[in-house]
């Protein structure tokens, strides 16, 4: 018995030492937006083994200064309070005992710096064919102008957004394509306005797809072509705004005449349910709202569009398309149900239209807006704000579902930013904009798997097709699929499947997919290839991030603000402060709109006042005699800001 007790001993010590012997589980490691943080902006990361008040510190990189101190709340620490003035500099954070987290800046308006012009080279790249008038749909999957998908793209509809954001920002990139003295960006939305025209009518074969299209128990399409008029009638919007240099007028009036021809005919007049039957197992059936050409909120852009472009015809009809704008507008109000998934994450990609269709309207026309507009946005703002309560701030899909279980997310996440950004500018909502910039890191890398979510692969290193400042892209990428997106600019490939976000309490460590693509968090993720849409709701975030962020002041002969009224003949300065601080290693350059008495504007050059200073000015005389009125602008459909100033 002493023997086999002797023996037992000797085994548990045995095994006890051999437990001593393994390696310990790596801690985690703080998780942070790679590329950096907005100055001025929310700052966080998340540190999901962390306990609460666990210490941290922000280490400057070159010389291992710690300049910031804080502790770990809810397995995330928070140093949004720390803005340096020098935009080049490198931190990381650091905790003891644990891997430090990769470099990061902070700067001015760095992620639109670093980001606008891949969300606009991806559209370029993913063109079917370099011709919009000859293109062989039959030979582009989905049959649009963008590669594996239809003309339910929109988008014309988001990149004129885009534009009329911030648009000195992209008159400095001129040589992508068309006119090398127009922006690319202009060249771009011509292209898909020259498509959306030619293909009007279309109704081909288009490869195959995983539905039809059309009202149940009426003729299918093949084709969705009633979505091209949704892009013209953006075009004829911004041709009044600030196409009208790059687009003939006989041009725009092809365009105008066809949406005006067909605007009911292909029922743009109205939100559209039940047009598509879908066989894919994502979304079966008959779908009520989807991806494919009938978001909720879709016809509130198309026919606020044709009102700004028919506001400023003679022969204009406006009051009829802000009718069917507030009747669409109306229809989300009282029908948009948040709790209903297939009004919400269900939808995917289509998902942030409905949010930003209604922020659009109180943007461009406020004081027609239907009553109820605004409350209706609160109260998306209180549920968005109760689905994100939690460490990643992560939009959950349910108590018990985070994310789904086998396809991505990539019409969610990214997209989610703008929406916020969008509707907490118009609620005044700071916490909702923070809550927006968490959407951003999620796509910077401070995800589960802690990767941005796009793939860092050699092919898009080699085109200039990839974020600065990003360590580590998507594990895996899907380049060859329809879309043929593998040397494709900024595309985004995959998100967390819902079994790799670690719940409070404990750690998931392995992924359930179906799809069996991984077994650990951080080492294998899921990815399917990209999609022309995902990349439009990234756009759409970076649309809406600079509102609230622009600032344009009247400042008299010694720099200080001047009163509401000004003496003819007076020099003064034009200050604009926007998201144009591109390289903090010199001054740069931008305009600003100059109007008198609301005649027709003019650009006026502004030049930074320094390098990495974000503030940019000019010297303006005016007039000895004649205006009453000074007005400066920068941007366009509320998406920027102006000011107003007297003159005696």
């Amino acid at each position: 018995m002493k023997n086999a007790t002797s023996i037992l001993l000797l085994i548990c010590l045995a095994l006890s030492n051999l437990a001593l012997a393994q390696p310990a589980k790596p801690l985690a490691v703080p998780l942070v937006n790679q590329a950096g943080y907005n100055r001025g902006e929310a700052k966080r990361f998340v540190c999901y083994e962390a306990p609460d008040s666990t210490p941290f510190q922000l280490v400057r990189l070159a010389d291992k200064t710690v300049v910031y101190s804080g502790t770990i709340r809810n397995r995330a620490g928070d140093f949004s309070n720390f803005n340096p003035k020098n935009g080049q500099t490198e931190y990381v954070i650091s905790i003891k005992d644990r891997e430090r987290s990769v470099p990061f800046r902070i700067a001015d308006h760095l992620i639109e710096g670093i980001s606008s012009k891949l969300a606009y080279d991806f559209f370029v790249d993913v063109r079917g064919s370099e011709d919009p008038v000859h293109s062989s749909e039959a030979k582009v999957y989905g049959g649009g102008p963008s590669r594996d998908q239809g003309s339910y793209g929109l988008e014309t509809t988001f990149e004129t957004l885009f534009y009329a954001s911030n648009p000195a920002l992209f008159d400095r990139w001129t040589t992508e394509l068309g006119d090398i003295k127009t922006a690319d960006l202009i060249d771009l939305i011509l292209w898909h306005g020259e498509f959306a025209y030619h293909h009007v009518d279309y109704n081909g074969p288009v490869a195959s797809r995983h539905g039809t299209l059309g009202y149940e128990g009426q003729p299918r399409m093949n084709y969705d072509y009633w979505n091209t008029l949704d892009q013209l009638a953006a075009v004829c919007a911004g041709y009044h705004s600030f196409l009208k240099p790059y687009l003939p007028r006989e041009t725009y009036l092809k365009y105008r005449a066809e949406c005006r021809k067909r605007w009911q005919a292909y029922d743009r007049h109205k939100v559209v349910r039940h047009w598509t039957l879908s066989t894919k197992w994502v979304d079966e059936g008959y779908q009520e709202f989807n991806e494919m050409g009938n978001a909720f909120g879709q016809s509130v852009f198309s026919n606020l569009y044709m009102y700004l472009s028919e506001k400023e015809e003679a022969d204009g009809q406006p009051d009829q398309y802000l009718r069917w704008a507030q009747e669409s507008a109306e229809d989300i109000i009282k029908n948009w149900d948040f709790n209903n998934p297939r009004h919400m994450w269900w939808i995917r990609n289509a998902e942030h239209i409905t949010p930003q269709a209604l922020a659009f309207f109180l943007l461009v026309a406020p004081d027609k807006a239907p009553k109820g507009t605004r409350e209706k946005l609160m109260a998306w703002r209180d549920h968005m704000k109760q689905k994100t309560a939690n460490f990643w701030h992560y939009r959950v899909h349910s108590d018990t579902e985070w994310a789904h279980s086998r396809t991505k997310e990539l019409g969610g996440a990214p997209a989610l930013g703008g929406s916020m950004f969008a509707v907490a500018h118009l609620l005044n909502d700071r916490e909702l904009r923070d809550i927006g910039w968490s959407q951003v890191n999620f796509v910077f890398g401070l995800n589960p798997v802690g990767a941005h979510l796009s793939n860092k692969s050699a092919d898009r290193l080699a085109i200039n097709g990839y974020w600065d400042g990003v360590e580590n892209g998507w594990p895996r990428s899907h380049p060859n699929g329809y879309g043929m997106l593998g040397k494709v600019r900024g595309t985004l490939d995959g998100t967390p499947l819902d079994a790799q976000f670690p719940r409070p309490g404990t750690l998931a460590t392995t992924d359930k997919s179906t799809e069996g693509q991984g077994d650990h968090i951080g080492q294998n993720a899921y990815a399917t290839e990209g999609w022309a849409i995902s990349n439009r709701g990234w756009l759409a975030t970076l649309t809406f991030a600079p509102l609230g962020t622009q600032k344009i002041r009247v400042l008299d002969a010694g720099d200080k603000k001047m009163a509401a009224t000004a003496k003819a003949g007076q020099t003064i300065t034009l200050e604009l402060t926007a998201a144009l601080n591109l390289d903090p290693t010199k001054a740069e350059s931008g305009w600003v709109l100059v109007s008198f008495d609301n005649n027709e504007p003019v650009k006026v050059a502004v030049q930074e006042t320094a390098p990495d200073s974000g503030v940019f000015r000019a010297r303006y005389a005016l007039p000895l005699a004649g205006p009453k009125q000074l007005t400066v602008s920068y941007g366009y459909w509320g998406l920027g800001t102006k000011t107003s100033v007297n003159i005696r």
